[in-house]
């Protein structure tokens, strides 16, 4: 559905983008995700068709995106800081939608009603809190029937009942009508619960792609004990991060659980436990390194 190809973009002569890569298949929820700077928000605004691209090329159902006002009104977007005619309401930017959106349904804006019950959709948008007003931009995104939905940092300010109830109406629109999502967020315990593949850039490249059960069936996290000190393993084992307590060490390594302990196994090891990984954890340690490892400071 969404496929990017050797995408470079370069700002006086900063390069935020560097020959990436990517593709989200069509009915799936795709994770975003990346330290600061790593080139995120710029990706989405290519996607959108704000950028237009220096080298490579940017297709949405096999069609570029730039300049392309019929493909890009299959399109909903959601930054991560709002834009709306502030003094309008919430009915005054519906009407707004509409008149840009050919798909857009006013039969489900009106049944969306119920699932938004704290907005009063004739009061000025200005006037209402950000939880609100991030409220609102899903609730008209929504109703625009889109094929595609682009979300940046998008239930940030979100108290945790309506985040539910956001992901709830998004996953429901993926499943019956199969719309594709693509999301940048720092949230990445919550995107472990949604999301069918993950995207990890880093200094304007993609580091790795896949999906989510593939990566973390992919990457281990073990609790190992050796008989005598740490032994001396060869560089070609993928280790991603060792650390310990007393004698006990935790071992990241790039391989699935069974393979990880077969590796392990010529080192004698006294006793291994495979612990569960999160998704934070492998985006930690994918990116580890004196650049990004968490250091102890003192004070």
């Amino acid at each position: 559905m969404i496929q990017v190809k050797n995408l470079t973009k370069t700002f006086d002569g900063f390069t935020a983008l560097d020959h990436l890569s990517l593709h989200v298949r069509k009915g799936s929820i795709y994770g975003l995700v990346g330290p600061n700077g790593a080139g995120k928000s710029t990706i989405i605004r290519h996607l959108t068709g704000i950028y237009r691209p220096d080298e490579g090329e940017i297709l949405i159902d096999g069609q570029p995106v730039y300049e392309n006002p019929a493909l890009k009104s299959r399109i909903a977007y959601i930054p991560d800081s709002l834009f709306f005619f502030l003094n309008d309401s919430l009915q005054d930017m519906m009407h707004f939608y509409r008149g840009i959106y050919p798909n857009f349904s006013t039969e489900r804006y009106k049944l969306l009603r119920e699932a938004f019950p704290t907005i009063d959709e004739k009061r000025s948008l200005r006037k209402l809190s950000k939880g609100m007003q991030k409220q609102a931009a899903f609730w008209l995104s929504i109703c625009c029937m889109p094929d595609v939905i682009i979300l940046d940092e998008p239930v940030d300010g979100l108290d945790p009942i309506m985040r539910r109830q956001i992901w709830s109406l998004l996953m429901s629109d993926v499943a019956e009508h199969e719309v594709t999502v693509l999301v940048s967020s720092h949230n990445l315990r919550e995107l472990e619960d949604v999301c069918d593949s993950v995207g990890i850039m880093d200094k304007g490249k993609l580091r790795l792609e896949r999906s989510l059960s593939d990566l973390q069936g992919k990457t281990s996290k073990l609790q190992v004990i050796f008989e005598q000190d740490l032994p001396v393993f060869p560089k070609e084992l993928p280790i991603l991060h060792i650390s310990n307590i007393g004698r006990v060490y935790t071992i990241i390594i790039r391989e699935t659980p069974q393979r990880a302990t077969e590796l392990l196994a010529p080192f004698a090891p006294v006793m291994i436990d495979t612990l569960p990984l999160t998704l934070e954890e492998i985006f930690i340690y994918e990116l580890g390194g004196a650049e990004y490892g968490i250091k102890d400071i003192v004070l």
